[in-house]
């Protein structure tokens, strides 16, 4: 494949590590495709004519525009440092970053280019990143991170029959409920290897118990089996009771995993704080989805919202401020926005919650806004601070993904 970066680009801070353009366009996409969506939503701009209609656009850019920029971002720069392997940059990193923008137009542009040339564009990156990354996971001994190749390869299937129910003119949702649940197994396997660094940092010996904190293996494997489950279940049998046990089975299962972070005052320092209410969020999200397949009233949307809104989110931009300031060579931030945007998501998802139940009645648009707003505005603060990090020269001047001069 021809070198398709131009040579003014190639020595750019942008471009020396995968987590720097994806963790931008994570959150710029995020703020402008919401921003847009509730400007349609009032009212201000037309609704797109694209395949599937707006609101399959809405759900699937979220997912496929916003969460899949994090994943990648997130998986170009870990899989690197927890194999040994050479991180990716330059020339690769500039042509998965085009394919990103190309699969984001694409769809826009469906109405006049058909449903293919996005399907197409949106499966790549995927699938690209599973190139890429399967060699050094497949070496590295013991191979404990295949399960981040499975996630890549699911998504990537789930987005093919997405596009494929649209060219067929099927409903394409549960293609997308299915890439929902795929991500919270990813998630739970990607906090439980960053969070005992972060919450193990606190553990000093202040703590009466001695207690660390270990992410243990039969709780993980327990949660993700029950996500799994219950996804695949929904997926199949729509609407089916078993279905909505399964979704109450896999919120237990999250509330019994939430027992390994119990280690005392270390809990209650902002990144560990805010993994573990990803945690929360998520048990709360899969119970009102449970209770809603079971006859509660109120939509399965309201908790499938706390999972999109809430937990996802709140997982990227916790991810996002930890590894996007250590691997550009800065030193944690510590400043008081992280917890104010940490804690505006939050709310944002239990009002997204709120405006779906029926007790919202006319409310609900003004709930639905406000919520929009407020999660916008966590990912504008996320940009507002971090530009210049992603964006700019490391303070070391050095090169590639590594810690603060002091940590290398």
């Amino acid at each position: 494949m021809p070198d398709l970066m131009p040579r003014r680009l190639q020595a750019h801070p942008l471009f020396l590590c995968g987590f720097r353009p994806f963790f931008l366009f994570t959150a710029g996409w995020g703020a402008l495709a919401m921003a847009a969506w509730l400007a349609m939503l009032a009212g201000w701009l037309p609704m797109p004519d694209v395949a599937g209609g707006a609101l399959q656009w809405h759900a699937h850019e979220m997912l496929y525009g916003f969460a899949m920029a994090s994943v990648a971002g997130f998986l170009l720069t870990a899989v690197p440092e927890f194999t040994g392997a050479p991180g990716y940059g330059g020339a690769t990193l500039f042509e998965l970053s085009l394919l990103w923008l190309g699969a984001r137009l694409a769809f826009l542009l469906s109405p006049w280019l058909g449903v293919w040339p996005a399907a197409v564009l949106n499966a790549a990156l995927p699938l690209w990143l599973l190139w890429l990354l399967a060699p050094p996971v497949w070496r590295d001994p013991g191979r404990r991170h295949l399960s981040f190749l499975y996630a890549l390869a699911a998504l990537a299937a789930a987005d093919a029959g997405f596009f494929i129910a649209l060219a067929r003119g099927a409903v394409a949702l549960p293609w997308l409920y299915a890439a929902n649940g795929v991500l919270m197994v990813l998630i739970v396997v990607t906090v439980s290897r960053v969070s005992m660094r972060i919450v193990n940092s606190g553990v000093d010996g202040d703590d009466d118990s001695g207690a660390a904190y270990l992410a243990r293996p039969p709780r993980r494997n327990l949660a993700t089996f029950a996500i799994a489950l219950c996804t695949a279940v929904e997926f199949f049998l729509p609407g089916n009771a078993v279905a909505g046990w399964l979704a109450l089975a896999a919120s237990a299962a999250m509330l019994n995993l939430l027992n390994d972070w119990h280690v005392g005052m270390p809990l209650f320092r902002r990144w560990p704080l805010m993994l573990y209410a990803v945690y929360w969020l998520m048990a709360l999200g899969f119970g009102a989805m449970g209770a809603s397949l079971l006859g509660a009233p109120w939509p399965v949307s309201a908790g499938r919202h706390l999972l999109m809104a809430g937990a996802i989110s709140l997982a990227i931009l916790s991810v996002m401020c930890i590894a996007g300031r250590s691997h550009a060579g800065h030193w944690p931030e510590r400043r008081a926005w992280v917890p104010l945007a940490a804690a505006t998501i939050i709310l944002a998802a239990l009002l997204r919650y709120a405006a779906g139940l029926p007790q919202a009645g006319t409310l609900a648009a003004s709930l639905l806004a406000v919520s929009g707003l407020l999660w916008l505005a966590a990912f504008a603060l996320y940009l507002r601070y971090f530009w210049h990090v992603l964006a700019g020269p490391r303070p070391d001047q050095a090169q590639g993904c590594a810690g603060p001069a002091e940590e290398a």
